[in-house]
């Protein structure tokens, strides 16, 4: 509680002003400055927000693994509570990868979905964490779930570097981010950042939310056995 209340001014005070202006500027960038695509057209533009959500969905995934083997190590609620929130931002992310990634490739492939090895590996990395969720929701505070939740959050995320080499591995349709023009590359490289900034406000919010909510049960208990 005591590094909460250190990052709170930073956090509540700071982060969200930081978000909207980077957020406000990536705008800006990829409808006003950026070339359009020679070959796919305006429609290219939603790759500077899917590209991303997913490095912001995996960099959640990361963090739900790391969380998760410190809580197996030490059993810190802390970390158990930051696993739980990043799973839940990854799944934001995912989703939205998973919802940019068919409004791209129809007009670009003729088809919403094709069971390229790079899109069913993302589905099968939203299924491991949605798993992850419902263990949390309907397991409650059982220690037991949460441990046996941390295990499946450590394993989820061996998926992620299948998906970086699955383009490689099987000839997929899945386009490769190879060399792009530097307006490209800039405008990527300012989304990708408001990304991570949105991502960490809202992780800040979610993990000081589940802290609340452990503060409201540890006091409804001290009430019910006092």
């Amino acid at each position: 509680m005591n590094l909460m209340r250190k990052l709170e001014p930073l956090a509540d005070g700071v982060l969200p002003w930081l978000t909207c202006i980077a957020m406000v500027t990536a705008l800006a960038m990829v409808f006003l400055y950026v070339p359009t695509e020679k070959v796919q057209g305006v429609v290219q533009r939603i790759f500077y927000f899917h590209l991303p959500c997913a490095w912001m969905a995996f960099l959640a995934f990361f963090i739900v693994a790391g969380a998760s083997a410190a809580f197996l190590w030490k059993g810190e609620r802390l970390s158990d509570r930051l696993a739980h929130a990043a799973a839940e931002m990854g799944m934001v992310f995912c989703s939205l990868v998973l919802i940019t990634g068919p409004i791209w490739a129809r007009p670009i492939w003729g088809v919403w979905w094709t069971w390229d090895p790079r899109l069913t590996m993302t589905v099968i990395l939203w299924t491991i964490y949605a798993a992850y969720l419902l263990l949390r929701v309907f397991g409650g505070d059982n220690e037991a779930i949460a441990r046996y939740a941390a295990v499946l959050g450590i394993i989820g995320v061996l998926d992620i570097p299948i998906i970086y080499v699955s383009v490689r591995l099987w000839r997929g349709i899945h386009p490769k981010v190879e060399s792009m023009d530097p307006a490209m590359a800039l405008t990527l490289l300012v989304c990708t950042l408001a990304f991570f900034l949105l991502f960490l406000w809202l992780l800040w919010l979610r993990f000081r939310s589940l802290a609340l909510q452990d503060e409201v049960a540890m006091l409804r208990q001290h009430l019910l056995t006092a």
